[in-house]
Order: C-alpha cells, then structure tokens, then sequence
C-alpha cells in the first residue's frame, strides 16, 4: 500500500515596502521561527514599486499568507486595502502590522507605538520636557503619539512645513537646540549604504543633557548619532525598537 505524502503547508508573513532588499523583519522573523522550530513558518519580502501591487500579491498566497509588517514608504497609503482598523492605528494615522482573519479579512494595527515607548522610556530623565521630530513620514506620527502620552511636548521639523506643529530645518536655532533635549531622527538620511547623510541640524549647540534618538538601525551609529556622541549626549538607534514592534506583531498575528 502506498503511503500518501502529506504536504505541509507554510504559514507565510510578509513584509511590504519598496526596495526592502535590506529588510530587518526578514533575518528576524527567519531567525525566530528557526529558534522556536517552526519549520512550517516562512516570512518574505513583497517589494512593490506601488500599493497598487499589494491585492495581487496577497492573491498569490492567500492560501497560506497569516500576516504582514508594513514599512516605508507605505504605511498610510495602506489604509485604503484595509477592512478593518485598530482604534489606536486610526488615531496615529499609520498602519505597520495587518493581521488576516481566517475570512482574509485585513486588520490594521500599529505596533511602531509599543516599539519606541518600550525603547525610549527607560531613558528619559527630568529635563527631557521638549523634543523635536525629524520627518513627517509614517513612523513620525508613532513617535508624535508616544511623547504625547509621556507629556513631552513636540515640534516636527520638515522640508516642506505645514501648520503651527511643523518647522523648517532652516527654522531650528541655536535657542531651538537649547531647549528641545529629545531630538528623534524619523527620516532616512543616514541608512546604509549613504551612511554619511545626517539631518541638517546645528549640531556644534547639542550637549550632554541632549538625548539623540535615531529609528535607523544599519549603521547601529549613524552620522546623525556620531554628532551627538561628540558632544556627549545620549545616543540610541532603532534596533531594539524594531525587535519590541516585531514581537509585539507576533503576538498579534498569534491571538485567538
């Protein structure tokens, strides 16, 4: 009698970005799944040069496809492919993690908040009351979320500035620097391989009592990072908020 061959089938995450060639999620979730013996477990990139892109590719594998992680530069464009969002997501006005109901019904949830709160409150100290926020983008609006929580008053800094909570880069002043302790670095100057790009800041006015927070992780010490070291503030980059939100998306993926 011939035996039946029983095909296994695999439990597929994603990430979905543009140009993700690099992607942390990626290493972290093959790595995990390796560790904890989950072989019926795989995580793949969808690079797509367009949202447009992203029906088919959950077509492709809605068979198999449990979850996705949602990266730049597409993490408000997502909002109109979800059928479901999270209250906190809603509020924030981006989406990192979809979840996918047994139904392939999408829920979008964001675990960006969980990441950087879980990463930057053990390093806060008294004198960190203002901060300012480089970049606009998705991720930005994570960060704005979380130090409104913790009362810490915040200015973005953009290219393009719009409204009374937004600065031009030519706007920040030696007075500015002096005053605003917490700088957080949400844009991608400085990423390898163009690891000699930083915002551009003063940065001869920063001082020990600065904190300096960079959401890039490669290179672990940023230009931008380098800068503040010189002038002994503190200095953290984005890899232990990344795991935080990669863990926290787990689990979600994983609730009943």
């Amino acid at each position: 009698m011939q035996e039946k061959k029983q095909q296994k089938t695999k439990n597929t995450y994603a990430l979905v970005g543009k140009n993700i060639s690099y992607s942390f999620s990626k290493g972290y979730f093959t790595d995990k799944f390796e560790k904890l013996g989950l072989d019926s477990s795989e995580y793949v990139n969808f690079d797509i040069q367009s949202i447009e892109e992203l029906p088919l590719k959950i077509k492709e594998n809605k068979q198999h496809l449990k979850g996705m992680n949602v990266t730049i530069p597409y993490k408000l464009e997502v909002f109109n492919f979800l059928d479901k969002i999270d209250k906190k997501a809603h509020k924030i006005g981006a989406v990192n993690t979809i979840k996918i109901s047994k139904k392939g019904k999408l829920k979008g949830f964001n675990t960006d908040v969980y990441g950087f709160k879980k990463s930057l409150q053990p390093l806060l100290e008294n004198h960190h009351q203002k901060a300012l926020i480089l970049g606009t983008g998705g991720a930005s609006k994570a960060v704005a979320y979380v130090l409104k929580k913790l009362n810490i008053n915040y200015q973005f800094v953009s290219r393009n500035p719009q409204g009374k909570k937004e600065i031009s880069y030519q706007d920040v002043s030696k007075e500015i620097i002096e005053t605003h302790h917490l700088i957080i670095n949400c844009t991608p100057l400085g990423t390898h391989p163009n690891i000699e790009d930083c915002p551009d800041i003063p940065y001869q006015f920063l001082s020990e009592k600065h904190l300096l927070f960079d959401l890039i992780y490669n290179p672990a010490v940023t230009t931008f990072l380098k800068k503040g070291k010189e002038k002994k503030a503190t200095i953290k980059n984005g890899l232990e908020m990344l795991e935080q939100q990669a863990e926290k998306a787990w689990r979600i993926w994983n609730e009943k």
